[in-house]
């Protein structure tokens, strides 16, 4: 999809030009890294959506634990907030909540996140979809899990991956089968399962029943990993990388 045509897309569904390109970018970057069921199919996906798209989410509460409600914002406008919020901040470490879904591909938030020198460790919950390795209905979400590690001298390191074979986005590009929606790991898959189960409760401890985030962010006492496992690797591709 051309740019001027997905832009436009997300205009004629209600959103000011601020979120157009909030939106746009996280769908386009997502299409480069070749994570096509975070990408420009999603656009099409909240065409038959319901949402209010002046929605704006909001800080409630901190205690320990930094609340933020939706309050009917998309997910994605949700962090987005969130981390232009710790990036603004004074960098101590902050541990936060929010109801938020659809997140998009989590790589994307903590990169940028580690692009502006923080250390980031993000996760999400989603409608249950994933079901136990002996089978049965689902369970849980397929629930991913991302780091991002700041490197002064370059490229930041971002992992992200998700309990599942192949996820929802997947079945929107057209790149994956429903059947295909099960805990990776082949006969190991109880492993990938047990994370998603402790994913699930995890965000649900603090963000209640419903699709959540957990951020945990903030400026690193050493930031030197990246760059000497990058140095060490010796051009081999690591987590992240294009």
């Amino acid at each position: 999809m051309k740019p001027e045509g997905a832009r436009a897309r997300l205009a004629a569904l209600g959103f000011g030009a601020r979120d157009v390109e909030l939106l746009f970018e996280h769908f386009d970057d997502a299409e480069r890294r070749g994570k096509l069921g975070h990408g420009h199919a999603r656009i099409g996906w909240l065409e038959t959506q319901a949402f209010d798209p002046q929605a704006r989410p909001a800080q409630t509460s901190s205690d320990g634990v930094e609340r933020w409600e939706s309050r009917g914002a998309l997910g994605y406008l949700v962090l987005a907030e969130i981390c232009e919020d710790v990036v603004a901040g004074a960098g101590s470490v902050r541990l936060i909540s929010a109801d938020a879904f659809p997140t998009g591909h989590l790589g994307y938030w903590v990169r940028r996140l580690a692009e502006s020198g923080f250390v980031a460790l993000l996760t999400a919950t989603s409608p249950p979809r994933l079901a136990h390795p002996d089978g049965g209905e689902p369970l849980v979400g397929t629930n991913p899990l991302a780091i991002g590690l700041p490197n002064p001298a370059g490229e930041p390191i971002v992992v992200d991956v998700s309990m599942a074979k192949a996820n929802y986005g997947d079945i929107l590009a057209g790149r994956a089968r429903p059947e295909e929606i099960v805990a990776f790991g082949g006969e190991h898959a109880h492993k990938a399962f047990a994370l998603a189960v402790g994913l699930q409760g995890l965000v649900e401890s603090f963000a209640g029943e419903r699709h959540g985030i957990l951020l945990l962010a903030g400026k690193p006492e050493s930031d030197h990993f990246a760059a000497t496992l990058r140095e060490r690797s010796a051009g081999l591709r690591l987590p992240g990388d294009s």
